[in-house]
């Protein structure tokens, strides 16, 4: 917690005796550190959790091409999850800079998005591009995971698409998207991860 934040907040919350909030203060910006009453170590938070929607992949000398087509594919889910980005694959056969923007939609409107790049080295590897925060996504409800590239090279791809998964307790449930104009859709293609919290 930054300074800033700890005396505008926790320090005037009442919470802590003016002892505490001295002793809080000092174990955190000095030298000598006094003993607390409280636990120090940090906390771990949630860990993320990947679905696997593919059983294997592989790359062709004609598939898997980048300008600027969108990769797409739906799902629904059977509890209440956080979505915190995609997994995407990359380059199949050289080093190469993708330029990337990823979305979440639920009936076209757009939940989130991140724009950013990658450079992916050629080997069979997959890339985690997260969302700033992570998006709740309801049970029972189907939602769109987009993904846009640009890149000179042909990529690795999906194969032997499941269109139900169980990960975590989490069931998904995947169909294809009309939104999908670069081939992906439930048996093959981009998007072989969702990552999200429970």
């Amino acid at each position: 917690m930054p300074v800033k934040e700890f005396a505008n907040h926790a320090a005037r919350s009442g919470l802590l005796s003016l002892q505490e909030t001295t002793d809080i203060f000092l174990h955190f910006h000095s030298d000598t550190k006094p003993n607390l009453e409280f636990n120090c170590n940090a906390r771990k938070g949630l860990q993320a959790i990947v679905v696997h929607r593919f059983q294997s992949s592989s790359r062709r000398s004609n598939q898997w091409r980048y300008r600027g087509r969108c990769d797409s594919i739906q799902f629904a889910v059977d509890k209440r999850i956080f979505v915190a980005g995609f997994g995407l694959f990359g380059s199949s056969a050289a080093a190469v800079n993708y330029e990337i923007r990823i979305e979440l939609k639920k009936n076209g409107q757009v939940l989130a998005e991140t724009e950013t790049k990658f450079f992916s080295d050629g080997s069979n590897r997959i890339f985690a591009i997260m969302f700033e925060h992570p998006v709740m996504v309801n049970p029972h409800a189907y939602y769109t995971a987009n993904a846009i590239l640009n890149g000179d090279e042909l990529s690795f791809f999906g194969q032997e698409g499941l269109t139900e998964i169980t990960s975590h307790s989490v069931t998904f449930q995947f169909q294809c998207s009309p939104e999908s104009t670069n081939g992906t859709g439930v048996q093959g293609g981009q998007i072989p991860e969702i990552i999200f919290y429970a």
